[in-house]
């Protein structure tokens, strides 16, 4: 008990808490490094792609309807 009193001893859990968290940001910014020096995307980058064709589709979607119906007033 007395040794979770020493502040160094807290200091020094709380600093071994945080090494998971280090790691993995440590990991994945090496893994983003080597994607962009052999010119492949990361798995965000992809996700991203594909909100922005899902957005892109349901524009066009959209804009063919308001076509359709522009055409079927005139």
């Amino acid at each position: 008990m007395k040794m979770m009193q020493d502040e160094r001893v807290m200091k020094a859990v709380m600093q071994m808490m945080n090494v998971p968290g280090k790691v993995q940001t440590f990991g994945n910014e090496q893994v983003e490094k080597l994607a962009k020096a052999m010119s492949l995307a990361t798995e965000d980058e992809v996700k991203d792609l594909k909100r922005q064709i899902r957005r892109l589709e349901e524009e066009v979607t959209r804009l063919e309807k308001e076509k359709k119906q522009a055409q079927g007033k005139a």
